[in-house]
């Protein structure tokens, strides 16, 4: 955070963001019969889990609150921290409500930690399901994880979102979802995300099922799931391509998002999904490793850095057209992160100096 400073440095934006809401909030939130509640996302060893539980317990003796008031569930949205579920409940396990499939992240993680591997090279995006063998291999941990030491589990996003004026669009959306959920449910999920409030009602639909008048599904030991580091790394997808099409719709997906995120708008709907600063850089890491992997479409031509700046030209050329704040901006940033020869660790990182300097104002 770098409006606030510390001997001239600035401020980790999630330590700032938590102590400045739990001073304000916490004992208004337990006078309220509630409590002070957090997500914690991107952690990827039981090390930072551990560095949260003593902010958590610092805090909390600071404001002289109970310890165990706070109540934290984390993302598992990395590939590291995939292999560390377990660990990661136990250093939290004063104050830990469950685990959190965040999907995604995850996928993004997946393919910057194994980005230089033979067998991670992921095809089009849309063929990057929730079916695919590593993924299921993931939810299915994640699931035991938590039953088999009684936290919840909590399924992840769907990102197909209804179109109120586009019938057609609305009932495809509405059956993916809730092919989605009841998924989750059958999978022994306790509960889920969705990306539109529109989406609350089909959700609740496939968990009512599954759950009748319980009201979760902990019981569920799933002693049936054996997962090993291979089914968590094997990133193959049987039959899968990549397309013109999908590099053009990454391109597109990526630069709309960025020029949003420049403007200060953290989600937007896109081409009927909701894209965030996750599947942005799902877009963006896959440009990077089809380039840097000599990947080839299905037709057989390979991916150079020549076919991205030509098909970044015309997706620009496209774009001129939405009258965007920050068209040209935001396809120099992907650039940069795309050509590069060192994959840039998060989007956000040079995204955020370039907002500082636009915003400077």
């Amino acid at each position: 955070e770098k409006h606030i400073e510390i001997d001239e440095n600035p401020i980790s934006a999630s330590l700032f963001d938590f102590g400045l809401y739990f001073f304000h909030n916490a004992k208004e939130r337990i006078n309220r019969g509630s409590g002070p509640y957090f997500y914690l996302p991107k952690l990827e060893s039981h090390i930072e889990a551990r560095l949260w539980n003593d902010v958590f317990n610092y805090a909390q003796d600071a404001l002289n609150i109970p310890k165990g008031s706070i109540r934290a569930t984390v993302l598992i949205e990395t590939l590291p921290a995939a292999f560390e579920m377990e660990e990661i409940l136990y250093e939290l396990r004063e104050h830990a409500s469950g685990l959190n499939a965040g999907r995604w992240d995850y996928i993004f993680s997946a393919i910057k930690r194994l980005r230089n591997r033979n067998n991670t090279l992921l095809p089009d995006r849309d063929q990057v399901t929730m079916t695919v063998p590593f993924m299921r291999a993931y939810t299915k941990l994640l699931v035991k994880s938590c039953h088999q030491h009684g936290a919840h589990a909590m399924g992840g996003m769907a990102a197909f979102i209804p179109n109120r004026k586009d019938p057609t669009v609305t009932e495809k959306a509405l059956a993916k979802v809730l092919e989605d959920k009841m998924r989750e449910a059958n999978d022994g999920f306790d509960g889920t995300w969705v990306a539109h409030p529109d989406l609350v009602a089909v959700a609740r639909q496939a968990f009512d099922k599954k759950l009748a008048d319980k009201p979760n599904q902990i019981q569920r030991l799933r002693d049936d799931v054996q997962v090993d580091a291979t089914q968590l790394t094997d990133l193959r997808i049987p039959n899968a391509k990549i397309t013109q099409v999908g590099m053009r719709h990454n391109i597109s997906v990526a630069i709309q998002y960025i020029n949003q995120w420049l403007s200060g708008t953290g989600a937007v709907a896109l081409y009927n999904l909701m894209e965030d600063a996750a599947t942005a850089e799902i877009c963006r890491a896959q440009l990077w490793q089809w380039i840097n992997q000599q990947a080839t479409f299905a037709d057989g031509v390979e991916i150079t850095k020549t076919i991205y700046q030509k098909m970044a030209d015309e997706v620009v050329a496209e774009l001129k057209n939405l009258n965007l704040n920050y068209l040209d901006t935001s396809r120099k940033l992907l650039d940069d992160l795309v050509l590069t020869e060192r994959f840039i660790e998060f989007l956000t990182i040079p995204a955020y100096e370039k907002l500082i300097s636009l915003h400077a104002d």
